[in-house]
């Protein structure tokens, strides 16, 4: 056993990747007062504020790092699908993203709900939608991540949905905060250390 130390201007986390290979049972769709709107072509700025509103308190910061280019090809591939939740004022709520550049396998690239709707049961509808979404004819895994810096119930939310743990690996990155693509006071449960210099 050994303690790695992690610069202060970096975080560090545990990823784990889970799969489901076998089509769950159809069970009744989770009531919810949202709706799941395709993005077909999302504006940067829709996009980057949506992925900010999710993501910001689990220090998601990837797509916010990329430089106008490089994100419109990616939001652009053929085989990613963008939704957004809304409310029942229209208010963007949530990020579903999907990609399958293999074709048989689907990947859960982003899962999130504002945080002021967790533990309301909608994580059960939007997983719905994922599943329905994403089990299509042809595809054998459904894949998705997560990691100790994500909401603390999510790896028991989508152990409890039928995924089943493959990996682990140990992922150290510039933290956001320091480089200045999110505010300093993002995802306060997580040490800013970087703030002390």
């Amino acid at each position: 056993m050994a303690l790695i130390p992690v610069a202060d201007d970096e975080v560090a986390t545990i990823v784990t990747t889970l799969e489901m290979r076998t089509r769950p049972p159809l069970r009744p769709m989770p009531v919810a007062p949202l709706r799941l709107v395709r993005w077909q072509t999302p504006t940067l700025e829709a996009y980057r504020m949506l992925f900010t509103r999710v993501g910001a308190p689990w220090l998601w910061f990837s797509r916010l790092a990329m430089d106008e280019v490089r994100l419109t090809e990616t939001l652009a591939e053929p085989t990613r699908r963008i939704f957004a939740v809304t409310d029942p004022r229209g208010i963007e709520v949530g990020l579903l993203e999907l990609d399958s550049p293999n074709g048989d396998v689907v990947d859960i690239t982003y899962f999130a709900l504002v945080p002021e709707l967790a533990g309301k049961g909608h994580g059960r509808w939007l997983m719905a939608q994922a599943m329905a979404l994403a089990w299509a004819p042809g595809v054998a895994c459904i894949r998705v991540r997560t990691c100790t810096l994500d909401h603390p119930s999510a790896l028991s939310f989508y152990r409890a949905q039928g995924f089943v743990a493959t990996a682990r690996t140990i992922e150290t990155f510039p933290d956001p905060r320091a480089l200045g693509l999110l505010s300093a006071d993002a995802a306060p449960q997580i040490p800013y250390l970087a703030s002390r210099r």
